[in-house]
């Protein structure tokens, strides 16, 4: 009886399964900037690009909608947040402090294989980033390649999901910074950051690689801030 019963639980966490591959899918979307604000998601076209059902897309939204990341707009339309420049503020500050907690730490602790893995991050951010004609969606990617190798060397796993969880809302603006504008990719504000976060890591310099992440931030927000392509918190979308 027991052999029975435990098979009759095979296909609903086979369900869930399916369901957290959507979500990781999703987030990976998010995160990696290849959604914008104000994108629409089908969920239907969703599942069939990752070759599931509906219902497992759909389980994987409302999770995405209850974490504030995706939301349901009057028409029952389900897009990404277009933030206004006040929360993307808020939400550049909280990234500021919390990713810059990360990355001290990550000086300071990081194995020289975690050394090895932030150095090939920032080289091949660095690679792409100074070509002709980069690739923006791949700058956009690489750019969060390096960040989370930082982030991984804190070993730190609920400073890591929070710095996560940031991500997935800011990751969707970024694409605004990198994507929409490469001549910000040209003038190097992200590369000579990148390279003084490196710099301070080798080092084991927390203050300094906390600094440079900080910088880094502070820099594509402002420039984010600058275009005024953020509506106001009263301004409509």
């Amino acid at each position: 009886m027991e052999s029975v019963a435990a098979l009759a639980d095979l296909p609903q966490l086979d369900r869930r399964t399916l369901t957290d591959t959507a979500y990781a899918a999703l987030s990976d979307l998010l995160a990696s900037g290849r959604l914008a604000p104000g994108d629409r998601l089908s969920l239907r076209r969703s599942a069939a690009a990752f070759g599931v059902s509906v219902m497992p897309v759909r389980e994987a939204v409302s999770r995405l909608v209850a974490e504030g990341v995706l939301e349901v707009a009057p028409s029952r339309i389900i897009r990404v947040p277009i933030l206004s420049a006040e929360t993307f503020r808020a939400l550049a500050e909280t990234r500021i402090a919390v990713e810059g907690i990360a990355a001290a730490r990550a000086a300071e602790r990081r194995t020289e294989t975690e050394l090895d893995a932030i150095r090939r991050a920032e080289a091949a951010f660095r690679s792409e980033a100074e070509c002709r004609e980069p690739d923006r969606v791949m700058a956009v990617q690489l750019n969060r390649n390096l960040h989370f190798a930082i982030y991984s060397a804190c070993r730190l796993a609920p400073l890591i999901e929070i710095i996560r969880r940031l991500w997935l809302k800011a990751g969707p603006v970024i694409n605004l910074d990198l994507r929409a504008c490469p001549e910000r990719l040209h003038q190097g504000f992200a590369l000579r950051r990148h390279a003084a976060a490196l710099a301070a890591i080798e080092g084991r310099d927390g203050s300094a690689a906390s600094a440079a992440v900080a910088a880094d931030i502070r820099d594509a927000a402002d420039f984010i801030l600058s275009r005024g392509t953020l509506r106001t918190e009263h301004g409509k979308d």
